[in-house]
């Protein structure tokens, strides 16, 4: 007999979720309850939404850097309410220009030599110098407060280097993240000089801090002062760069000086798809951002709402969704620097009707195929994982989201920085005549994806969700759960999820065409079982880990549109994080 005790009631709302939280000043809603305070805390200082966005995000890499921090990429979308525009960045580097495709793969035959790397391995190893990128974050931070930053960078960074030098109490999940991580590294880099960094700088003790121990990083501490007094070109140019280009030659590959120098992130123009009478916007590859945009281009083809939210019917015209969109993310989606990429096609109507059209109302198709979009003009443009939301007093609003990618990332921990380097570069395909094969100076596929909520010109939520592969797969859930099925900003974000895994991959290591389909336990039995009738491979997940991280914020609006003049917030229970407003 189970005798487990279950959620109480509410006299609002669904009993498994909670309240929006609400404010009209400000809004911050992040994965750690001190980084939303310290973003709140800039803007009372008279910081403007971007301040705030950059000062959660230092305070992140720090609290959170299993998730995140400056050795890591950024993307952000920015509602600019003075020129009524929304405003996206690519923040993400490039690989090392010396290195070519041929010297890569000679790299990794000599680690599966060495016993470093499985031989049966068929990519790039997600450890080590190879998978590491040029890191794009700081230039990120600099391009966002130069356009639209209101404080002096010195006083955005300076509760980060406060908490750094005099310490903080580490959180239940990152507590959990982190003895993960240390489990990982001790092991592979067991006999590396590369552990000593790894070690001294977060698990000094022989072992992950635990939830509640004060944890100190005066190596950051010491790295972000100098980025807050000396600016961008510390990092990029500077002292930090002469430092991190030492390190990785020393290490014996990897990122050199001018890959430091050279790198420069890019403004580009967000894309869009209209659902049910909203417009969502993502950045256009090398993100996965558009397959959100495309999982809606087919999903307005059927009415979800003539069925119960958490029937079979909805979960399975959503999954085929994203098995088809995922298609094309593995045939297309690349650095478009190096590759031509029908942007327009992928995202038309005609189109979305195509791929709607494969699929089977009563049973999960075996195998999808990549599509072939009209190869219109393209796109123009200006130019593990945290997500996080800022909004100001003015209307401004941010929708930020910043990564290490795979664990805390490489390993690669340069000598008294305090940070580590991404692992980006394992996205990467090895295969020579693939859109996404590794080449010199090249940006990778990436996973991680800020998105934003429009209706009729005007901003209506800002919103991400972390996680990999879940990134577009939970946007899409987000709002189908509020625009089909009603739900308020916080229980679109509590209501279970589904995470498919398989089909095809921009690495070209490809899964099971069927794939498997994770459900989290607030699925009806019945619903699992019909799923399972229909032909899915069902798992049922109870962890919490493979369903991401959501935080948003949303701009008030009554029945008639007008808008009220205040926010409502929503964060994830999955994570420690919190929404705070004022």
């Amino acid at each position: 007999m189970n005798h487990k005790l279950g959620g109480g009631g509410r006299p609002v709302g669904e009993n498994w979720s909670r309240s929006p939280v609400y404010g009209s000043k400000g809004m911050a809603a992040t994965a750690h309850p001190l980084a939303s305070q310290i973003a709140l805390d800039i803007l009372k200082q008279g910081g403007s939404a971007v301040d705030g966005a950059i000062a959660a995000n230092a305070a992140l890499g720090l609290m959170e850097p299993t998730g995140n921090g400056i050795g890591g990429d950024i993307f952000i979308i920015v509602w600019d309410p003075k020129s009524k525009q929304l405003y996206g960045y690519n923040g993400s580097g490039r690989s090392p220009k010396g290195q070519s495709l041929e010297q890569l793969q000679a790299h990794i035959d000599g680690m599966k030599q060495r016993g470093e790397v499985a031989k049966e391995y068929q990519g790039i190893p997600h450890h080590g110098p190879l998978p590491v990128s040029v890191p794009g974050t700081v230039d990120g931070w600099f391009a966002l407060h130069q356009r639209f930053g209101k404080l002096p960078m010195n006083d955005v960074l300076a509760p980060t280097i406060r908490y750094a030098r005099d310490g903080f109490a580490v959180s239940p999940v990152i507590a959990f993240y982190l003895q993960r991580s240390w489990s990982f590294f001790k092991d592979a880099f067991a006999d590396s000089p590369r552990l000593n960094n790894i070690r001294e700088t977060w698990f000094a003790n022989g072992a992950a801090p635990a939830a509640g121990d004060l944890f100190i990083n005066k190596d950051l501490a010491n790295t972000l002062e100098t980025i807050a007094t000396e600016g961008r070109d510390a990092f990029y140019k500077g002292s930090l760069a002469r430092r991190m280009s030492n390190y990785f030659e020393r290490m014996e590959g990897g990122l050199a000086y001018e890959d430091f120098s050279d790198h420069q992130g890019e403004w580009v123009s967000p894309g869009s798809v209209n659902y049910r009478g909203y417009d969502l916007y993502e950045l256009p590859p090398n993100g996965q951002g558009f397959a959100a945009l495309q999982m809606l281009s087919i999903l307005k083809n059927i009415e979800l709402k003539q069925w119960p939210r958490g029937s079979a019917e909805v979960f399975h015209y959503m999954v085929e969704a994203k098995r088809l969109a995922f298609e094309d993310v593995a045939r297309y989606y690349a650095d478009p620097d190096f590759s031509d990429i029908p942007l327009s096609g992928l995202l038309s109507d005609a189109y979305g009707r195509e791929r709607f059209a494969l699929i089977d109302s009563a049973a999960a198709s075996a195998s999808f195929g990549a599509g072939e979009p009209t190869i219109e003009p393209k796109l123009e443009g200006e130019g593990d994982t945290t997500y996080l939301t800022v909004a100001d007093e003015s209307g401004m609003m941010v929708s930020l989201i910043q990564s290490n990618y795979r664990g805390m990332g490489s390993g690669m921990v340069a000598d008294g920085t305090g940070f580590m380097f991404q692992d980006r570069g394992e996205l990467f395909s090895l295969e020579p005549n693939h859109p996404n094969v590794y080449a010199a100076g090249k940006r990778p596929f990436h996973t991680i994806i800020p998105a934003f909520l429009m209706k009729d010109g005007e901003p209506v939520m800002s919103f991400g969700l972390m996680g990999g592969s879940m990134q577009p797969q939970g946007h899409v859930q987000i709002l189908v759960n509020m625009l089909d099925f009603g739900m308020n900003i916080q229980e679109a974000g509590d209501a279970a999820r589904f995470l498919h895994d398989g089909g095809s991959e921009p690495t070209g290591i490809h899964g099971d065409p069927l794939g498997t389909l994770y459900l989290e336990p607030g699925v009806a039995e019945a619903t699992v079982k019909r799923l399972e009738a229909m032909g899915h491979k069902v798992q049922m997940d109870d962890s919490g880990v493979r369903f991401g991280g959501y935080q948003a914020i949303m701009r008030n609006k009554n029945k008639e549109g007008k808008d009220l003049g205040s926010y409502s917030g929503a964060t994830e229970m999955r994570k420690d994080g919190t929404v705070v407003a004022w």
